[in-house]
């Protein structure tokens, strides 16, 4: 089980951990949370349901992550595109926004209930629903810092091959290895839940 995912009764899934994975990857989930924001809470008193319809931003996000976390619905050839996916964005980046929150704080919280033996591991075990938070936050986390790395879906995985031969000096390294690591989490996790 060490370093990979695997299936247990339920439905759910377990790994062994240790600290220093603990660490990381509660990092990284606190970091993903503070990129995409606190929650628009809706004041005490506030209506409910004018809180359901409350619109979102219209404009995609400046920074290259966020806009890869909340990317363009129709594209933006033209103006038409343009205007569709203003609109698509208004209504439904803010419940976009809530479940990556909603994914990334399980992860954090599932972390933090964890009890470290001795010798500095543990094991996590995840239930079917957990699982699917981790899903969400490991994928949002590559996507994060794959966009950092500048790995494009358009270069035919040269980039992903590129990365694995950088040398240890380059400050990207540290990166490189949290996202090659969370693919490999991220693989065994899908594969556990494959019928």
């Amino acid at each position: 089980m060490a370093g990979h995912f695997e299936a247990t009764p339920g439905g759910g899934a377990a790994v062994a951990l240790d600290e220093v994975e603990i660490a990381i990857l509660r990092s990284l989930a606190v970091q993903l949370l503070e990129l995409i924001g606190p929650g628009d809470e809706p004041a005490e008193g506030a209506d409910p349901l004018a809180a359901l319809f409350a619109e979102g931003p219209s404009e995609p996000p400046t920074d290259p992550a966020l806009a890869r976390l909340f990317p363009e619905a129709y594209g933006d050839e033209d103006s038409e595109l343009r205007a569709a996916s203003a609109e698509f964005r208004r209504f439904t980046e803010n419940d976009l926004r809530t479940r990556k929150r909603d994914d990334a704080l399980a992860v954090v919280r599932t972390l933090d209930a964890l009890t470290v033996a001795g010798d500095g591991s543990a094991v996590l075990e995840l239930t079917g629903d957990e699982c699917r938070n981790w899903l969400g936050a490991l994928n949002d986390l590559r996507l994060t810092i794959g966009t950092r790395l500048e790995v494009s879906d358009q270069d035919g995985g040269e980039s992903d091959s590129s990365l694995y031969r950088l040398p240890d000096t380059d400050p990207r390294k540290p990166m490189v290895m949290a996202y090659l690591w969370l693919g490999a989490l991220q693989e065994t996790l899908v594969e556990t839940l494959m019928p």
